[in-house]
């Protein structure tokens, strides 16, 4: 039997703010994150903005044993998730601690361990590290951690495919409970790339900008890097209505693909297929689809695929689309950036807001959509995608229906 899937609670620490109320009151506002980057050594960068968790105090959280193991990327997972379970309402003991789990998104793992840990070594001369130094970098430890802290003991793993990290991970889990399989899985994804290590890296690939994120604009000039996470709670419909938990949405169909093409890259036909993937496995019609949060990096490759794609999907229904990008104002969060985007769909969904595309200064013909510019914007919206396309080509979106 098919089991419907709901979406019961959420939870985030992100640059817009440290908690789901704080980050949809940033998104109605149009207000954005990205700044000067306050990290160390930030002079020796050619890239110096980035969207931080800013005024982050980890003994707020944590006690020192606590955070001596965890990396900053797996202490926001358990923050988002202590919140996700908290709106949800649930404590997972017995029979429903063993039909839970966790399955989150993340693509770099414990960077921070890794830079501290590369100065001590090669700059500083230093013969020893930290001695967690494997557990806080592993990619796992987010996953691991959540489900020590709130006592899940179903599947728990995590997923790395760059970008789309997250979104492969919501939609695995969506099959897991959909299948029988779980009754209820925490997922989402979390990322903290925010070191001199990781933003060396990345100018390397000559896609970051040096003065902001804007999205679909024809003065577009690259990305700009965030950090943080978004857990949510997936739930079998009917365990969540037997309860009488609050339903934010239904999670309705998940489709991934593969462009087999370049590893940098993107193609239109392979986002194409996963749009029309996501509709056909929801059983919606491309004219039922109110709002697509694009991925939207502020690439000239992203953005004109993205369009081209979309127009593709959707026909002449793409005239009266609703499209934006938050990365604009949460920057690109990689492995957890799909997490923190579903948040807007569930802003849209839930409240009729759609979140911007803010620091948009003029139209690119390959780009004509009705990206939501400048400014929030009320709509009726019963159904939505959410788009995550990654390096080395894999493609995966997620369909969701108001409940």
């Amino acid at each position: 039997m098919t089991r419907r899937v709901a979406i019961t609670g959420a939870g985030t620490i992100n640059p817009l703010g440290p908690d789901v109320p704080s980050t949809w009151a940033a998104m109605r506002e149009g207000r954005t994150a990205i700044g000067p980057l306050e990290i160390r050594d930030a002079d020796r960068l050619g890239i110096r903005i980035g969207a931080q968790v800013r005024d982050y105090d980890e003994a707020a959280h944590f006690s020192r044993s606590e955070a001596a193991l965890m990396d900053r990327f797996a202490q926001f997972a358990v923050l988002a998730a202590r919140q996700a379970v908290a709106a949800a309402g649930l404590a997972f003991e017995g029979e429903l601690a063993l039909r839970s789990g966790v399955v989150l998104g993340n693509s770099g793992g414990g960077l921070q361990t890794v830079d501290d840990s590369y100065r001590a070594v090669y700059a500083e001369g230093r013969n020893r590290v930290h001695p967690f130094t494997v557990p806080r970098l592993m990619a796992n430890a987010g996953a691991s951690h959540v489900s020590m802290a709130l006592g899940l003991k179903g599947p728990a793993f995590t997923l790395s495919s760059a970008c789309a990290s997250s979104n492969h991970a919501m939609g695995l889990a969506f099959q897991m409970i959909r299948s029988g399989a779980a009754t209820v899985m925490l997922t989402g994804g979390s990322e903290a790339m925010l070191c001199f290590g990781g933003i060396k890296a990345w100018e390397g690939l000559r896609v970051m900008s040096p003065t902001g994120c804007r999205p679909f604009c024809a003065t577009r000039d690259g990305m700009v890097q965030g950090e943080g996470a978004a857990v949510f709670v997936f739930e079998d419909w009917d365990h969540a209505a037997a309860r009488g938990a609050d339903i934010l949405a239904e999670v309705a169909g998940f489709a991934m693909t593969a462009d087999a093409g370049d590893i940098v890259l993107p193609s239109a036909e392979g986002a194409e297929r996963a749009m029309r993937g996501a509709l056909a496995d929801a059983g919606l019609a491309p004219g039922d689809i109110g709002y697509v949060n694009a991925h939207g990096t502020g690439t000239a490759a992203n953005d004109r695929t993205e369009a081209a794609a979309i127009h593709a999907v959707f026909g002449s229904a793409a005239d009266r689309l609703l499209v934006s990008s938050t990365k604009a104002m949460h920057g690109h969060l990689i492995g957890g950036t799909g997490a923190v985007e579903l948040l807007a769909c569930l802003l849209a969904l839930r409240e009729g807001i759609i979140a911007p595309t803010v620091g948009w200064r003029e139209r690119d013909p390959d780009c004509a959509l009705d990206i939501v510019p400048h400014e929030a914007r009320q709509a009726r919206i019963r159904a939505c995608l959410s788009n995550a396309f990654a390096f080395g080509g894999l493609n995966a979106v997620l369909a969701l229906k108001a409940a």
